[in-house]
């Protein structure tokens, strides 16, 4: 691999397709970061395994990284890889890696005993690619969305049993859909549901774009957002990691989220905001939101929405 090179994770998922996964921001997320060679950090979203392996190289022996993710079938490809990346390497950190929520961040570890904390939010490659897992309208698949498959509640029973009140609400709330109403109606009148085509030929029929700002993205695509968010209370576990991350940092320790829509950036930026003015938790690292630059845009569109912030433990 030629210096500065970035080496991507890949996986196989169900029919033996090939994923392949690109890490958002991955430079300006491991400066950040600045990781202290032999420290403690921990990648509260492991996914494929991309920025779990820079973290690596830089930690070296005596680290220790701990890895995080809802999804077993991500721990599982990330795994593969940084293990046989230790077995090449004698200069390699232990690696723990945990099937956990983010929100559980610190469930095991000592007051003030990491380095740093990366999160990088929303759905992975690995998920969004897959039909099965019902994550994107762009291909049929059944109507599930969970992170962890282990989890009880699927978008199925979000979309076909809530009551049109709950689900306009989730619609509007956590995807920010000016017309929940509409498209809440139109699914309960069009129920049962059964797949992720269903539903967005649905959502398409009933909230048609009316002007050039509304056809630039699926009509769909707020309303997947939303139930997505909801089945796996993504903003819930980001406000939990939140509240729990300056207890376990160590002073100069650092935390670095990297969101994907306005909902989760402004949790980021208000718990930042908040710790800065107690004057007890944090110095912002990240006065605006870094973001992908045009290169990176072009190669990974993904990355287009990402919002990285940083702060660091006083």
């Amino acid at each position: 691999m030629d210096e500065g090179s970035i080496e991507t994770p890949q996986g196989v998922g169900r029919g033996g397709k090939q994923f392949s996964h690109v890490p958002v921001l991955l430079k300006e997320a491991i400066d950040f970061l600045a990781v202290r060679h032999g420290g403690t950090y921990i990648d509260a979203t492991v996914g494929l395994g991309g920025h779990s392996y820079e973290i690596a190289k830089r930690l070296g022996a005596p680290g220790h990284l701990i890895g995080l993710d809802k999804d077993p079938a991500a721990l599982e490809r990330a795994g593969v890889r940084l293990r046989a990346s230790g077995v090449e390497n004698e200069d390699w950190p232990t690696i723990t890696l945990l099937h956990r929520s983010f929100a559980e961040v610190a469930m095991g570890m000592e007051p003030a005993s990491v380095d740093g904390i990366l999160a990088d939010l929303g759905v992975s490659s690995l998920q969004l690619d897959d039909a099965a897992r019902g994550f994107s309208f762009q291909a049929e698949g059944p109507l599930d969305m969970r992170m962890d498959p282990h989890s009880e509640r699927a978008a199925e029973q979000v979309v076909n049993h809530l009551s049109e009140r709950e689900l306009a609400d989730v619609i509007y709330e956590f995807g920010e859909e000016r017309r929940s109403r509409r498209i809440a109606r139109a699914i309960c009148r069009s129920r049962p549901i059964q797949t992720t085509a269903q539903l967005a030929d649905v959502i398409s029929a009933a909230a048609r774009p009316m002007n050039q700002e509304e056809r630039r993205i699926h009509p769909a695509t707020r309303t997947f957002q939303a139930l997505r968010i909801f089945v796996n209370r993504e903003l819930d576990d980001l406000k939990a990691l939140l509240e729990a991350a300056p207890g376990i940092l160590k002073s100069g320790g650092r935390v670095v989220v990297i969101s994907f829509h306005s909902l989760e950036d402004r949790i980021v930026k208000d718990a930042f905001r908040e710790g800065a003015i107690k004057g007890e938790c944090y110095r912002i690292l990240t006065k605006k939101p870094v973001t992908a630059s045009d290169e990176e845009s072009d190669r990974n569109p993904r990355a287009r929405s990402a919002k990285l912030r940083a702060a660091e433990k006083v």
